[in-house]
């Protein structure tokens, strides 16, 4: 069996038996694509099982640090990039390959351990930096107003708040269907379905509400079953169109570059810990699996408070005396 076939197989089992992300999936598509690109080079002819079978840890390092060369290499016409030189992009790759022999093994019979023999850089999560209120809340409407046309407007101006609003990723508000929104106008709540193909609810507030409510009016659809924020072409509405959107808004108000869509889904957490929200709450509302990944936001609160404190305390300087 060819190896490409195995990775086929293997992504759409990620898909359906553990409920991959479609950024995940690409993800691993790609360094596992690269990865088998390699050994054709290395062997000269194209690898299957068996070829997977044999791979050693030389083989699996030599891949690792090929990868990062290639991206300090200067393409045609192109800067070179340290981007992937970050622990946490070859944690990514070391975890993809991982993934990809544990299955071959459970599923091909092909028993490598060389993957688990990889050193997994350790990664140190930066601490989420939201934005504050004003700016969380007029993401939409400014964000919307750059737009050349009203049913463009509309449109942001929901998908932004609802993410705000909602403490959504981009993934999981594009992923909504109309009939999603009509379940929740009668419910109160959305049903989410966010990483691990984990369901949980999130209520509808009545600002998303009113602003949902406009961007149905812009763009009626009969069926339950069309996405909620579709593209121009159909389909749905990409990511990176509204990524594209809040990067012109960030600019134009001289925002900093942390002001992301991800951004509101971190400044919904956070206001809502400043406002007194149980953590446990937060946590449900997030769809975080562990509670060591909503306590960040904790981290970030403190942070924020001692850069306060820093800025405003008389005592806070080095250089201040006793008095």
């Amino acid at each position: 069996m060819k190896a490409h076939d195995a990775l086929q197989q293997f992504l759409a089992w990620m898909t359906a038996e553990r409920g991959a992300s479609q950024h995940t999936i690409d993800a691993y598509q790609g360094d596992l694509s690269r990865f088998l690109g390699f050994l054709t080079n290395h062997h000269g002819e194209e690898p299957t099982l068996a070829t997977l079978g044999t791979a050693s840890l030389s083989d699996l390092r030599a891949w690792l640090a090929h990868e990062q060369t290639q991206a300090l290499t200067p393409r045609l016409g192109q800067r070179p990039t340290t981007r992937d030189k970050s622990a946490r992009t070859r944690s990514r790759r070391v975890s993809a390959l991982r993934s990809f022999f544990r299955f071959l093994a459970r599923h091909k019979g092909v028993e490598n351990p060389a993957p688990s023999l990889l050193a997994t850089p350790r990664t140190k999560k930066p601490l989420p930096r939201p934005l504050p209120v004003t700016e969380a809340l007029e993401a939409g409407e400014g964000i919307g107003m750059l737009e050349v046309n009203s049913m463009a407007q509309e449109r942001d101006k929901a998908l932004f708040l609802l993410l705000y609003g909602g403490g959504l990723r981009i993934s999981e508000g594009l992923g909504l269907n109309v009939g999603d929104f009509d379940e929740a106008l009668s419910t109160g709540v959305f049903r989410i379905r966010g990483k691990g193909n984990k369901e949980r609810l999130v209520p509808l507030l009545p600002r998303v509400s009113e602003a949902l409510k406009r961007w149905r009016g812009f763009h009626p659809s009969p069926s339950r079953n069309e996405p909620l924020f579709p593209g121009v072409r159909g389909g749905r509405l990409n990511a990176t169109v509204a990524q594209k959107a809040m990067r012109q808004w960030r600019k134009s108000e001289g925002l900093p570059e942390h002001a992301t869509p991800h951004a509101l889904r971190h400044s919904f957490a956070t206001h809502m810990m400043e406002g007194g929200a149980d953590l446990r709450v937060i946590q449900e509302l997030l769809g975080h699996a562990s509670l060591s990944t909503t306590q960040r936001y904790t981290l970030a609160d403190e942070a924020r408070l001692l850069d306060v404190w820093q800025k405003a305390h008389p005592r806070a300087s080095k250089n201040a005396g006793d008095q």
